[in-house]
C-alpha cells in the first residue's frame, strides 16, 4: 500500500486535482479517497484492466522560486492530487465509466467543489545512477 511504484516507459499519466469545499480537511476525505483507489488498484490493475499504479499528493503550501516563472500567486488552485498510471487513456476511460469506480467518485465528489483529470504521455524518465557531479560532467 505505501510501497515504491514502478512505471514502465510509455505509461500514460492521469493527473487528477481536487478542490476540496471550504471547510472540509484531508481527514474528511481519506475514507472516501482510500476506497476510491482501493477499488481502481483491485478491480482494474494489470494488463486487462489497464491500471499500473497511483499516487496520492497534499499539497503542502510549498512554492518554489528556483523552479517557477512568473508570479507565485497564492499558490495551487487545489488541495490534492491523484497520479495515476495506465496503459492507454482508453483502459483508463472504460475503468471511469464503469459502475463500481463511478460510486467510490462520487462519494468523494461530495467533499469537492472541482475536479480536473489531465491525461499525459511520458516522454522521458531517469533516477540517479550514483554518478558524482564530475563523474557526469566528464562524460559529456
Amino acid at each position: 500500500m505505501f510501497g515504491p511504484i514502478t512505471v514502465p516507459f510509455g505509461a500514460k499519466l492521469l493527473f487528477n486535482t481536487i478542490k476540496l469545499k471550504p471547510g472540509t480537511t484531508i481527514d474528511d476525505v481519506e475514507g472516501a479517497l482510500a476506497e476510491m483507489c482501493s477499488v481502481v488498484k483491485e478491480t482494474y490493475g494489470g494488463d486487462s484492466g489497464g491500471f499500473i499504479a497511483g499516487q496520492v499528493f497534499r499539497f503542502s503550501g510549498f512554492l518554489s522560486s528556483e523552479g517557477s516563472l512568473g508570479s507565485l500567486g497564492d499558490g495551487a488552485d487545489h488541495d490534492i492530487v491523484i497520479a495515476t498510471y495506465w496503459h492507454s487513456f482508453e483502459q483508463h476511460e472504460r475503468s471511469h465509466a464503469d459502475r463500481v469506480f463511478r460510486e467510490k467518485f462520487c462519494a468523494l465528489a461530495e467533499f469537492c467543489t472541482d475536479t480536473r483529470e489531465l491525461g499525459y504521455e511520458l516522454l522521458w524518465q531517469g533516477s540517479f545512477e550514483g554518478k558524482t557531479v564530475a563523474q557526469a560532467v566528464a562524460t559529456i
